[in-house]
């Protein structure tokens, strides 16, 4: 009991340097602290889970160690060749590959959930959904930020007439589905899931579209803001099932 309080108290100080972190991030003054901060506090909750017992299943260590070790080498050798000028496309690029691995952690929950595999509970199911969607605006809307910072001719062809409206629109379809997941539970099926999953990528497109190249830097702040809240969430569902990814 005692070493898996410690545990989940490591796992929550990760959680909270990473946030903290973000936000430091967001001023150029700050950014270097913000990053080294958000660093160590990735590197207590990989340990914190890594170290999490589980009853009845087996750690896949293995893999997770080839996992980090192959993350280390990519990313080490990304910040290495990207010049400081590359500096806001890598961060876009790294943000968004986040937040699709917030969207395939989700996307498993829910299929081991309505395939009787795993149970849900209401908060959880709501945790998971809102994981889903600000996962899904992360990912697309980081690639599409970095398609604008490099200069894609095509990025910058996506907007619509009355593009407010289109958001709005998408935001509050996202949001009625969510709700409409929530209260059936098990009476529907992983299908809609996937159209959640579906509907918060294109929103993530949808919200960075109408916006213009030079603004793309606090478009990427406030994508990493969505990653935050992304990253409490999972972290506030972890608590409740610590090293869930082990399982897999």
């Amino acid at each position: 009991m005692i070493f898996k309080t410690i545990i989940d108290l490591v796992i929550l100080i990760g959680a909270v340097q990473i946030v903290w972190g973000l936000k430091l991030q967001s001023s150029p003054d700050t950014a270097r602290r913000g990053n080294i901060i958000a660093a160590i506090g990735m590197g207590l909750a990989i340990l914190g889970t890594f170290f999490t017992p589980i009853e009845g299943a087996s750690n896949n260590y293995l893999w997770i160690m080839g996992g980090l070790g192959l993350s280390a080498v990519v990313g080490y050798q990304a910040a290495m060749k990207v010049k400081m000028t590359g500096m806001p496309q890598m961060v876009s690029l790294f943000n968004g590959l986040g937040g699709a691995c917030a969207v395939i952690l989700s996307m498993i929950e829910f299929y081991h959930y309505y395939y009787g595999a795993k149970e849900l509970s209401v908060s959880a199911m709501v945790i998971t959904l809102f994981t889903l969607f600000f996962g899904g605006i992360a990912f697309t809307g980081s690639m599409l930020a970095y398609a604008k910072l490099e200069g894609y001719a095509w990025s910058e062809k996506l907007a619509l007439p009355r593009h407010h409206l289109v958001n709005m629109a998408l935001l509050a379809l996202s949001l009625v589905l969510m709700i409409f997941i929530t209260i059936n539970d098990y009476s529907i099926g992983f299908e809609y899931a996937v159209i959640l999953m579906i509907l918060s990528l294109v929103y993530g497109v949808s919200f960075v579209a109408p916006i213009g190249g030079a603004d793309m830097p606090v478009v990427i702040s406030l994508l990493n803001s969505f990653t935050g809240v992304r990253l409490c969430c999972w972290e506030v569902f972890l608590s409740a099932r610590p090293a869930l990814f082990l399982q897999y």
